[in-house]
């Protein structure tokens, strides 16, 4: 229900942002001249809007509903990948979807290309690889492949428990780029400049910008660039900016890529005319545009939402998998029958009510998902970890002894407490508290479990994000 009344007010929003655009035009098409200039720059713009859509949103929204797919995980998840079904299934989706694909497996420390190459993955000698693996974006764009350059989005993979399996990507050669733009240049004279955070163009309807090798054409390299005044360069500010290019007035409009932390630039050539048309109208035209482009990724992503929100029970979270205090008593009286000893770790998500009131539950979900896995990693295959409470795993570690156990929790304190945040959540900050106990001797889990929790509890009012031990007096 949730589901359809946000649809249904997004619809609503969506009316009224039209209506609004609609006044916005007949109240700057008072005059003929301007009524005809209006509807030439609309008939550019829109073209725009889907060249941008088509060329770099759609590839990046294939990679990622196909980086979903279980039979990419099952590829990837071993050391000894199956080659043969590897290059099989990246021709198959090279032959339906007409782009380049590739597979980068962290495991085997190889990639995979859909040409039917292979390339080691050796640190020092494929830059790329190494240098995005660490970064906690999930998806990323560059420009790559030098003897053909090709533009590349990559793909995080990870296996149910969170682990990291390598990458999956899309290509298109540049080549195709170029073509594409000369002729929508030809048709409604726009230049484009896809230039990223650091000032580099890395698609252009220019061929002589296009990337050569590793060298990319810096916006600051450009004269018409370099002749701006230096306040609107430091702040990068040109939207609707007239500049000269060859002796040629041209407007610049910009339009934000947030994916891939890109803007594009479109340069609209003006004759005498056209310049002294007002820069408010103009102005209006290229707002529509950025409400359309806007609209277009609210509605993406209001969709995604809406299917997750109405197909819970496809969504089977990890958590849901571990054993529940029942289970739990079941399994630490067979390990105290066939161990001497045993150590339990409480495990205590900090704050994590306050996580539910302020991203919600789905969010709450995704941390516990991204908790147990990490703390599954760390485990060896004797352990045992459950679920105690609603933010509380407990871990049973048989024949660990109380120092053992205490640096094996500070060592999954630490590592929780620098994971990457869910990536829909980028400002949150996770930390967990521990608390540890041992036993030597035959006891019930009650008793173990109340000095461990004694301990976790100390952790919190000591701070939090914090390990205690309490051992029990024999």
């Amino acid at each position: 229900m949730n589901a359809f009344r946000t649809l249904h007010r997004s619809i609503l929003l969506l009316f009224a942002v039209v209506v609004i655009a609609i006044v916005t035009l007949v109240h700057f098409s008072i005059s003929k001249i301007v009524a005809e200039q209006s509807r030439a720059q609309q008939q550019s713009l829109s073209p725009a809007v889907s060249l941008i859509v088509s060329q770099i949103l759609k590839p990046l929204h294939v990679s990622e509903a196909l980086g979903k797919s279980r039979e990419l995980v099952e590829l990837m998840e071993h050391e000894n990948i199956n080659e043969p079904e590897v290059f099989s299934a990246l021709d198959r989706l090279e032959q339906e979807f007409g782009l380049t694909f590739f597979i980068a497996s962290d495991l085997a420390r190889m990639q995979y290309n859909s040409d039917g190459s292979k390339l080691a993955l050796i640190e020092g000698e494929v830059s790329w690889y190494f240098k995005y693996r660490d970064r906690e974006a999930d998806a990323v764009a560059d420009i790559g492949k030098w003897e053909n350059p090709h533009f590349y989005i990559d793909i995080k993979i990870y296996d149910d428990a969170g682990k990291f399996l390598g990458f999956f990507g899309v290509g298109k050669s540049l080549k195709s780029f170029v073509s594409v733009f000369e002729t929508y240049k030809r048709q409604y004279g726009y230049d484009f400049l896809f230039v990223d955070g650091a000032g580099d163009i890395m698609l252009s309807s220019d061929q002589t910008l296009v990337a050569t090798y590793s060298e990319f054409t810096n916006l600051s390299e450009l004269p018409w660039y370099a002749s701006l005044p230096e306040p609107i360069r430091a702040k990068n500010a040109l939207n609707n900016q007239l500049i000269t290019i060859d002796g040629k007035d041209h407007l610049i409009a910009e339009v934000s890529l947030p994916q891939f932390g890109w803007t594009v630039y479109l340069l609209s050539p003006l004759d005498a005319r056209q310049a002294e048309i007002s820069q408010g109208f103009i102005f209006s035209v290229v707002t529509i545009l950025v409400i359309i482009f806007a609209l277009f990724l609210l509605i993406y992503n209001l969709l995604y939402y809406f299917r997750r929100d109405m197909q819970p029970e496809l969504i089977i979270r990890n958590t849901h998998r571990l054993p529940d205090r029942n289970q739990l008593e079941e399994t630490y009286q067979s390990l105290t029958e066939q161990n001497a000893s045993l150590s339990i770790i409480m495990v205590d998500i900090d704050h994590f009510m306050d996580i539910n009131d302020q991203f919600g539950r789905n969010a709450g979900d995704d941390v516990l998902d991204k908790v147990s896995g990490f703390i599954s990693s760390h485990l060896r295959e004797q352990d045992v970890l459950g679920r105690w409470s609603s933010e509380e795993f407990i871990i049973l570690l048989p024949e660990m002894g109380p120092r053992e156990a205490q640096e094996l929790a500070q060592t999954l304190r630490h590592g929780i407490a620098i994971l990457p945040p869910p990536s829909d959540y980028p400002e949150m900050h996770l930390t967990a508290s521990f608390g540890v106990s041992f036993t030597a001797s035959k006891r019930n889990l009650n008793e173990l479990t109340a000095h461990a929790e004694d301990a976790l509890y100390q952790a919190r009012r000591d701070g939090r994000n914090l390990v205690r031990v309490q051992l029990i007096d024999d």
